[in-house]
């Protein structure tokens, strides 16, 4: 059936269960899993509290140690399980476009990811980036929550 699942992750306590749980649906099938950690690129004028006294060398190579840190679970999970694993590192605005551009550049026929169960105000201000993804994609998507 899945052949290759894209494991996104933004490092919060619910993407990396769903990671895990992803990684055992990978072992149970016999496919390969590719992690996925999306950063905002650099920006010279920002709100950002991160970019703010940052060069753009330092930001990018902090957004590179975070995501390391968010995939090490992906890939220690994978290493313990068997199954073949690769890490990528997307800088991009929208973290629901790099998603959807990253699994279909792969080949990547399911998309794994957690769902933070935001409602209401917080819904409507943060947006959901798992609800970008399921409304625009158009490989099939599996939400842990």
């Amino acid at each position: 059936m899945f052949k290759h699942l894209l494991i996104a992750t933004d490092g919060s306590e619910r993407s990396e269960h769903a990671g895990r749980s992803a990684i055992a649906l990978a072992k149970s099938l016999g496919a390969r899993v590719t992690g996925l950690s999306v950063s905002l690129p650099y920006r010279v004028f920002t709100t950002e509290y991160v970019m703010i006294s940052d060069t753009e060398d330092t930001y990018n190579r902090e957004c590179g140690n975070r995501a390391e840190r968010h995939l090490g679970v992906i890939r220690k999970a994978a290493d313990a399980a068997g199954v073949a694993c690769e890490q990528v590192h997307a800088f991009n605005e929208q973290a629901h476009a790099a998603i959807i551009e990253t699994a279909e550049q792969r080949g990547c026929d399911l998309i794994c990811m957690a769902s933070h169960g935001r409602k209401g105000l917080a819904a409507l201000v943060l947006g959901s980036v798992t609800t970008k993804v399921l409304t625009h994609s158009r490989v099939p998507v599996l939400v842990w929550r």
